[in-house]
């Protein structure tokens, strides 16, 4: 399953992002931001009748990506409560 696909309200945890060529400025931007393996990640909104932007929360902090960067960011399924992003961070 990849973030794009993740509902409202949903949480998982990161298991890898996409590259999409040998240079890949926008998975070496999400690295960056904390999109890495391992990470829990929680969608929070998303845009109006499934259109960008989707809010999603890794940590403490919240991002806002486009539907087409957030399908890059593949995940496992876990159920993980509030409090356990809270203290993961």
């Amino acid at each position: 399953m990849d973030l794009n696909a993740l509902p409202k309200g949903g949480h998982a945890v990161i298991d890898r992002v996409e590259a999409r060529g040998s240079v890949d400025p926008i998975m070496t931007r999400l690295l960056e931001l904390g999109f890495v393996p391992g990470e829990a990640v929680e969608m929070v909104a998303r845009g109006p009748l499934g259109a960008d932007p989707v809010a999603v929360r890794v940590g403490t902090a919240r991002f806002a990506l486009r539907r087409e960067e957030a399908a890059r960011v593949h995940l496992r399924a876990v159920h993980l409560s509030p409090a356990h992003l809270r203290s993961a961070a």
